[in-house]
C-alpha cells in the first residue's frame, strides 16, 4: 500500500469509516482542526527496504547474499508472527518481501543483459529474448516467402505483361 500525503488532526478520531465499491477510505470531520500533523513524519523507515539504485552497482555475488541475508530474516520474522511478537516488527514483513523482489529483479535483469550480449552474434535468439509480438504477426508469411511466385506464374507474367496505355490529349 502506497502512503498518501494524508493529515491527521486532533480532532481525527472522530472520523468515519466509509466503504463504498469495496474500498475502505476514511472522512475527517468537517470542523476546523485545532492542530495539524502530517502523517509521513510520524513514520519510522525500516531498515529492511533496500534502494535500487544501490542494487545496480553490486555484482551477483553480493545480489546472491544480500538475497540470502534477507530471506533469513523473513523466515526469522515469520517465525516471530506465529509465536505472537511485537507488532512493531511485523510491519517489516512487507517490506522485505519487496526488498527480495528488487533484488530478484535486479538479478534477473542483470541476467537477462548478459544473455542479449551473448547471443547478439548469433543467428538465432532464444524466444523469451526477442522483440514481443502479436500472435497474427508471428503466423505471418516472412517477405521471402510472400514474394514468392509459381514457375507457371512467372511464365504467365514474362509472357503476357500488363498492358500500359497511353492517353491521348487533344
Amino acid at each position: 500500500m502506497r502512503l498518501m500525503p494524508l493529515l491527521l488532526t486532533a480532532t481525527s478520531f472522530q472520523a468515519k469509516k466509509i466503504q463504498s465499491r469495496g474500498v475502505e477510505s476514511w472522512q475527517l470531520p468537517t470542523t476546523a482542526p485545532s492542530k495539524i500533523l502530517p502523517l509521513t513524519n510520524h513514520i519510522k523507515s525500516s531498515n529492511a527496504k533496500v534502494k535500487p539504485g544501490q542494487l545496480w552497482g553490486k555484482n551477483k555475488d553480493d545480489l546472491k547474499k544480500q538475497l540470502d541475508e534477507l530471506k533469513t530474516e523473513l523466515g526469522q520474522l515469520r517465525v516471530q508472527k506465529i509465536s505472537g511478537g511485537a507488532s512493531s516488527k511485523l510491519t517489516r514483513i512487507h517490506d522485505l518481501r519487496k526488498s527480495i523482489a528488487r533484488t530478484l529483479t535486479v538479478i534477473n535483469a542483470n541476467q537477462r543483459h548478459q544473455l542479449r550480449i551473448f547471443y547478439a552474434k548469433k543467428k538465432y535468439l532464444p524466444l523469451d529474448l526477442r522483440q514481443k509480438q502479436t500472435r497474427a504477426i508471428r503466423r505471418r508469411l516472412s517477405k521471402k516467402d510472400a514474394s514468392r511466385v509459381t514457375e507457371k506464374q512467372k511464365k504467365k507474367s514474362t509472357h503476357f505483361p500488363q498492358r500500359k496505355y497511353a492517353v491521348k490529349v487533344e
